[in-house]
């Protein structure tokens, strides 16, 4: 029994049962995290002493009759997730020793649970990228083959779902981050609305932006994950004081009378034409169950990629000013006197990309520019959303591509910054509106996963995710996608 490649759902009914222990099934991921972790380098910090641990106690929970959904369950945490005592770096320099001495609010729901934590995973440094190429330490690789990028910012978190070296994982979405590498890597990753789950912990990007979500192997997996990690916290100002339900009562196979929005702007140029026809059959396979399907337009999506490189800039360039060299990580340059001490730190603990990030946000907030810029995107942000109201009082979904093309080469887009920040031009307008939203593996296009995007409602989840089972179901792909040829 490979227990590595089962499901977590399926795992859950052996350990209830008692057919398989905790211990057994911790033990059976990270042998093959010593395997293939080699070779896909999904994390940069593996904590197998821990594991064996939390396995043991998780053990004695199920001996003692417990039952939580993710009870002796391998799980891997992006980086950038506050973990006490586990050396937390955004996979940055400037972070390259910090051990945060507290847990981020879904990392203390997943140890509540008894879940049983095999490492930190690989990321873009303070999760700004689309490929894990901007990461201070490593490249992580695509599964599917290992020449490719598993897309970003949370490239490890999707990589080691794909190369079955955690069961399930947690990421972070500001832009794309959850959703875009997990079409890449041919798994399943969900951004919560805004709000649903909380952000205390995550080691900030862009504030009004940032969301956590699961990447996991099926849609199931997804709803018991958003369960564990939803709710409200006193300790966001951002969280929503929203009742949660038990997502996995929303699934079921069934789609007859439901409303599909399509998006003209979904399917532009830039979009390959390989990746809209399998995502073309997969809406025209639910309409063929029921659904109804139907064209819209929200015009204010071809904007999206420059609202947000104004907005999300601007963010990172406040939120990151606390990395000064006085209270923790890198310190550079202290004979230089406090001023020169925080330029030499910045100047060697940031990568080339946040600094570059930085710079347009100082820019896009300076005086005389501030009108021109900032103010100008916020309020092409409030009509984005305001679009996305109006399509939706016609339809309960929407439904395009995750990203406009399947994983591309390492080293390829790093030349081409437009390029590389195109790679997320579908999924940014979802975080701008605060919506959720949903990929899910649609196919392999020249043997490399092509992602299906469902985006719902504020808070409504449940229906995101009942229509993501139900395409799975009729699709009957996972099979397929347990075996990523680049391991073969």
């Amino acid at each position: 029994m490979e227990l590595h490649l089962k499901t977590l759902s399926e795992l859950r009914t052996l350990l209830d049962r008692g057919e398989i222990s905790a211990p057994e099934l911790t033990e059976a991921v990270l042998n093959q995290m010593a395997q293939v972790d080699p070779k896909v380098q999904a994390y940069l910090t593996q904590t197998s002493d821990l594991a064996h641990l939390m396995a043991q106690q998780a053990q004695e929970r199920l001996q003692q009759g417990e039952r939580t959904p993710l009870l002796g369950i391998p799980i891997g945490i992006k980086d950038n997730l506050c973990t006490a005592g586990i050396r937390t770096t955004c996979a940055s320099k400037i972070l390259h020793n910090f051990v945060p001495p507290y847990d981020a609010t879904v990392v203390l729901k997943l140890r509540a649970q008894g879940a049983v934590f095999v490492g930190k995973l690989n990321m873009d440094e303070f999760a700004m990228g689309s490929s894990t190429e901007f990461s201070a330490f490593q490249v992580t690789r695509n599964p599917w083959d290992l020449e490719r990028v598993p897309g970003g910012s949370s490239g490890g978190s999707a990589a080691a779902v794909a190369s079955h070296t955690a069961i399930a994982t947690l990421g972070s979405d500001t832009g794309g981050s959850i959703r875009q590498p997990a079409a890449f890597c041919g798994v399943v990753g969900l951004k919560p609305t805004y709000g649903r789950v909380s952000r205390y912990g995550l080691i900030a990007y862009a504030s009004s932006l940032d969301q956590i979500g699961p990447l996991t192997k099926t849609v199931e997996d997804c709803a018991i994950m958003l369960s564990a990690i939803s709710g409200h916290d006193p300790r966001d100002a951002t969280s929503v004081n929203q009742p949660v339900p038990d997502f996995r009562k929303s699934l079921r196979p069934e789609v007859k009378g439901l409303k599909i929005g399509v998006p003209r702007e979904m399917f532009g140029q830039g979009v390959h034409p390989e990746v809209a026809l399998r995502v073309r059959d997969a809406i025209q396979s639910l309409e063929e169950e029921g659904a109804e399907v139907h064209e819209v337009s929200i015009p204010m999506m071809e904007q999206g990629l420059a609202i947000y490189y104004i907005l999300a800039p601007a963010e990172c360039s406040s939120n990151l000013a606390r990395y000064d060299g006085v209270r923790y990580g890198l310190r550079v340059g202290a004979e230089k006197g406090h001023i020169g001490m925080m330029e030499a730190t910045r100047a060697e603990g940031f990568g080339d990309e946040v600094i570059q990030r930085i710079i347009i946000g100082t820019y896009a907030l300076s005086s005389g520019y501030y009108d021109a810029f900032y103010l100008k995107a916020q309020k092409g942000r409030t009509l984005l959303r305001q679009e996305f109201d109006r399509v939706f009082q016609q339809v309960d979904v929407l439904m395009g591509p995750t990203a406009p093309t399947p994983a591309f080469r390492i080293g390829e887009l790093v030349g081409d910054p437009l390029a590389m920040k195109l790679s997320d031009v579908l999924t940014i307008p979802v975080n701008l509106a605060g919506l959720p939203g949903l990929s899910v593996p649609c196919g392999l296009m020249e043997g490399l996963p092509v992602g299906l995007q469902i985006i719902g409602k504020p808070f409504d989840e449940a229906t995101v995710l009942r229509v993501g089972y139900a395409y799975e179901q009729k699709a009957g792909l996972l099979e397929q996608l347990r075996h990523p040829t680049g391991l073969a």
